[in-house]
């Protein structure tokens, strides 16, 4: 029993690990951390390096020269470009589409066909008149050919009455046949007006299944297809289209704005507009009012304006959003000595705040150039550069917001 006590201690005792090779361990340990931290070090630094490495992709764009003097704006709004001829073209019957001739974005002209309805049961009415009017003219040849031989007998009756061979009762007979059917065939003749009546309203009926471009225009919506009912009214529910096709006549289009009614006394007629769409900031496009709709909103008290383009471009499409600037029509006034000159004409997106100062980027080559400028009035989506900058300077327009001086870019193309 001792024996075997003695034995199980010395196999226990061979388990236990000696303090030398305890601390061999815990070195072991604290090496393999240490490099794991190394290489996490390494790998963040290097990742950092390479994102450092990539060229930021900036968007650029050109200091204009300022506008002639005398012209300054006087009121901004924003609005959007609307056509004055736009119309929905619908069928003036319920039909089924039999063909569409036409799609979005297709240049038609006017009474050109854009769809056809299903017109077999009208013209199966326009043939149903045509055969009335023809059997009535067919009427007419039989009853006038009845009618001289009644007046051949007639005479004979007048000259046998006359002779006094023949009574006045046959006489008057025939009389009365003559007489029959010169009514008969007055009753032909107002059946085959009527039946040409018949006529040009089925030939109406025919024609409506067939949908015209009411103008010249551009299509932008395709509301039907082959198959499908279409009505003038909402009848048959969500499976009835009440429209063909959407036509826009793009030289109609014209600029509608909301002006404050307490500025509306800044807005003449034949007022100069300078015009900046959203889709190019960087095209100042000149207008004029055409005219001041005389009523106000009262909900948003404002008055609307119309104003029309001084040339159209096709860029110009309908719905566009677009900025205003009202310019005076005044005589240029006195130039002020005191009032500092503007050098250019900046998009105002490529300001940037830099502890309360303006600062813009120029483009040098292939890197970035801080710069500082003073700014003056904003005029639509431009901002007047008093200096710091000169018209023709390559600006950013868009890039990242963590732009340094001197830090090498790609320019978007």
């Amino acid at each position: 029993m001792g024996t075997t006590e003695i034995h199980a201690k010395a196999d226990l005792g061979s388990l236990r690990i000696h303090d030398r090779h305890r601390s061999g361990g815990r070195a072991g340990k604290f090496f393999a951390y240490a490099a794991a931290v190394v290489g996490l070090i390494v790998l963040v630094g290097g990742a950092t390096l390479a994102f450092r490495s990539q060229k930021p992709v900036v968007e650029v764009v050109t200091a204009e020269a300022p506008q002639a003097e005398g012209s300054v704006g006087v009121l901004n709004a924003s609005g959007y470009v609307t056509p004055r001829r736009r119309a929905t073209i619908a069928a003036k019957i319920t039909g089924r589409v039999t063909g569409v001739f036409f799609d979005e974005g297709t240049h038609v002209h006017q009474g050109q066909l854009l769809a056809t309805l299903d017109d077999s049961d009208v013209r199966k009415a326009l043939d149903s008149a045509k055969a009335d009017r023809d059997a009535s003219q067919a009427a007419i040849a039989d009853l006038q050919v009845q009618l001289r031989l009644a007046d051949i007998e007639l005479r004979r009756a007048q000259e046998l009455r006359k002779a006094g061979v023949q009574s006045q009762e046959q006489l008057d007979t025939a009389s009365a046949n003559a007489d029959s059917l010169r009514a008969k065939i007055d009753l032909a003749k107002q059946q085959v007006q009527t039946a040409e009546a018949k006529i040009r309203e089925a030939q109406q009926a025919v024609d409506n299944c067939v949908i015209s471009a009411p103008y010249d225009g551009i299509v932008v919506s395709k509301d039907a297809q082959v198959g499908e009912m279409v009505s003038p009214v909402s009848a048959g529910g969500g499976f009835t289209r009440t429209g063909i096709a959407t036509v826009v006549d793009m030289n109609s289009n014209e600029i509608e704005v909301d002006v404050n009614e307490a500025y509306i006394a800044r807005v003449k007629d034949r007022q100069p507009v300078i015009a900046v769409l959203d889709a190019y900031p960087n095209w100042q496009i000149p207008s004029h009012v055409r005219t001041v709709i005389p009523t106000a909103d009262r909900q948003k008290a404002t008055v609307k304006v119309r104003i029309s383009f001084d040339k159209l471009d096709p860029r110009i499409l309908p719905d566009m959003g677009i900025k205003v600037t009202f310019l005076s029509d005044e005589a240029p006034k006195k130039k002020d000595t005191k009032a500092p000159a503007i050098a250019a004409m900046l998009p105002s997106a490529a300001l940037r705040d830099e502890d309360g100062k303006k600062i813009v980027f120029l483009v040098k080559g292939d890197h970035v150039e801080r710069r500082a400028v003073a700014v003056g009035n904003t005029q639509g989506s431009a901002t007047e550069i008093l200096s710091g900058l000169a018209a023709g300077d390559a600006v950013v327009l868009r890039g990242p917001a963590s732009l340094r001086d001197g830090q090498v870019v790609e320019i978007k193309r």
